[in-house]
């Protein structure tokens, strides 16, 4: 159990919070098209095989309790308890499908990490040659080094600019055009 809480520990900690984020709405939009092809495109057609197997809509239902319509005396499934095996079959494609697509985009962020990792590896041997032949100085070599082994700068935070801040700039940028445009007098 310890190692089941460890393991669990490192993939919170592992990725930050926006990529996450980026899975979380990836993952939903994808399992929204995929909810909408097996709700509305499998299930009919699996139900549609259903009932062709057998004595119609009975085949592709197993009814727990009918309820008749009174006036045309037909299966009414608004009003029945019933087993729809369609959408039982249908939920199954629907997880399959998305626990596919998620191990698809997983993959690919993996594969993109590791080729980041022997970059920086080639990058790193490059600099040792350098330093082992003499091109370069050890400090040199350290600060390359650190500097591939530093995670990227954040993105500095975006400034909410106001209409009255930018006019005021646009009118300070004018003043200056306008001083630097008169001719100096003697």
């Amino acid at each position: 159990m310890k190692k089941f809480f460890k393991e669990f520990k490192e993939f919170i900690t592992r990725g930050n919070v926006v990529d996450m984020a980026v899975g979380v709405i990836v993952g939903g939009a994808f399992t929204a098209i995929i909810t909408a092809l097996t709700s509305n495109i499998l299930q009919p057609l699996i139900n549609w095989l259903l009932a062709g197997t057998g004595a119609g809509l009975e085949s592709a239902v197993t009814v727990l309790k009918p309820a008749y319509d009174e006036v045309t005396g037909a299966l009414d499934l608004a009003l029945s308890i019933y087993i729809d095996w369609g959408a039982f079959i249908s939920a199954i494609i629907n997880f399959i499908l998305v626990a596919f697509i998620l191990f698809c985009i997983v993959k690919a962020i993996n594969t993109v990490r590791a080729g980041g990792k022997k970059v920086a590896e080639k990058q790193k041997k490059a600099i040792e040659k350098k330093l082992k032949k003499g091109e370069i100085s050890e400090e040199e070599a350290n600060k390359a080094k650190a500097e591939i082994e530093a995670p990227a700068e954040e993105a500095p935070a975006v400034v909410a600019v106001t209409t009255e801040q930018l006019l005021a700039e646009i009118r300070d940028l004018l003043k200056e055009q306008k001083g630097a445009n008169k001719p100096e007098e003697k």
